[in-house]
């Protein structure tokens, strides 16, 4: 878990994002720190991924405009739909799920948004850590509930990938796919992840925190620390501002949450199978266990289990669970 931020590090950085120099002097006297302190919370900016630009004599300044995330711009895209979320916006919190989960269970409305530009303790499937840099990630958590109770959950996670692959593929000319179970991809690289925590009862009441973590601009130093092959929105040259894209995720999540709500993952089997990119394809499935299966990817079945042919012929094996890891064949 990273320390948490100084308290002028976002203040300071919207400042520095008008694409002029400012000298240390003069944003010390303006947030009422010494100049020291500037220098160390620049430091610390350049650490969480973020690059600067320091001339002598002129100061500092963010040498690109970054869009950062804002309440009023989410609200005036989402237009008609605002009304179904409480969107709220965090310079920065230990997880966005963590903290969404305890408004949940605090009472929170289904349809509360938790969005951060920073998180210093972000997590991804399988218990590892999200890498992302402030003003060039999105990384937001949804809050549904349900009354239906755990049981008609399954398959949620691909569901929420379906919905971020669509808000994607409205701006980019490079397809974006799926793989099994929550990755939304591009060719064999990471755009996206999906981490759904679920409270609740069998067949009662249910909360389900559905969190999103996608690469807007990965600096080189978050690249280096993924164990995995990734690729952000920049390189695929999708301009499209972040507040924008935020609600287009959510105008997709509310219209797919709705099926799902009414039909389950059923409804939408076919349009996600219609985005994955390892159908077909000869795969290695990582067990919990440490055992690995082999075989063709077949889609996956109506509640979102992936379907495995282990020969030519068979019938394909049905199989579940949020720690096994499918790769392509070829890349063990």
């Amino acid at each position: 878990m990273q320390p948490p931020p100084h308290k002028t590090l976002f203040p300071l950085l919207r400042r520095l994002s008008d694409g002029r120099f400012h000298s240390g002097e003069a944003l010390a006297r303006e947030f009422g720190v010494s100049r020291a302190s500037i220098c160390n919370v620049l430091a610390h900016a350049q650490a969480l991924g973020l690059t600067l630009h320091a001339v002598r004599g002129r100061g500092y300044r963010l040498p690109g405009a970054v869009e950062w995330l804002d309440v009023r711009a989410v609200v005036a895209h989402l237009g008609c739909l605002r009304q179904n979320f409480d969107v709220r916006v965090l310079d920065s919190v230990d997880s966005t799920n963590r903290a969404l989960m305890a408004a949940a269970l605090d009472g929170a409305p289904s349809g509360t948004l938790l969005c951060a530009e920073h998180q210093t303790a972000g997590r991804g499937r399988r218990g590892r850590a999200w890498h992302a840099v402030p003003g060039g990630s999105l990384t937001f958590s949804l809050l549904w509930r349900y009354d239906t109770g755990l049981q008609s959950l399954a398959g949620l996670s691909l569901a929420a990938g379906l919905a971020v692959a669509r808000a994607v593929n409205r701006h980019s000319a490079h397809p974006v796919g799926l793989k099994w179970p929550n990755d939304v991809v591009v060719g064999p690289r990471k755009l996206a992840g999906i981490l759904v925590e679920v409270q609740g009862d069998m067949d009662g009441a249910a909360v389900a925190v559905v969190g999103i973590g996608l690469n807007v601009r990965l600096g080189a130093a978050q690249r280096e620390a993924i164990d995995q092959a990734v690729v952000d929105l920049a390189e695929l040259g999708v301009k499209v501002g972040r507040n924008r894209l935020l609600a287009d995720c959510l105008a997709e999540l509310h219209a797919i949450g709705e099926q799902f709500r009414m039909h389950g993952f059923a409804a939408l089997r076919e349009a996600w199978q219609e985005l994955d990119v390892y159908t077909g394809r000869s795969v290695v499935l990582s067990m919990p266990d440490g055992r690995t299966l082999h075989g063709v990817a077949a889609g996956v079945d109506d509640t979102g289990a992936l379907r495995l042919r282990a020969a030519p012929g068979a019938q394909p094996l049905t199989l579940t669970g949020g720690e096994m890891s499918l790769r392509l064949e070829r890349d063990r």
